[in-house]
């Protein structure tokens, strides 16, 4: 009995950080996978680095975003969740 009261602050506290850190970055990681595999061409998004565009053209892993300017192209990792989000939300 003495042995499971002294790694019990150690079990608890793995389970502390488990459900408030890591949980969550994984739910987040996996939401973002889903996002990337929804994309498709004439999706209005917005790139972490801030450039808005339409889709134009999708590969497997980039894809080629008309912008003001012209195209580019860009890897789907690069696509914001959040940014485009909100920008869908607002139209």
């Amino acid at each position: 009995m003495g042995q499971i009261s002294q790694f019990l602050p150690f079990l608890l506290m793995f389970v502390v950080v488990y459900f408030f850190m890591i949980r969550p970055q994984q739910k987040k990681i996996k939401q973002e996978k889903e996002f990337e595999s929804a994309l498709k061409v004439g999706d209005k998004i917005i790139t972490k680095s801030g450039f808005h565009g339409k889709i134009a053209e999708l590969t497997e892993t980039s894809a080629v975003i008309e912008t003001m300017s012209g195209k580019l192209k860009i890897e789907r990792s690069a696509i914001s969740l959040e940014l485009t989000d909100a920008l869908n939300k607002k139209a």
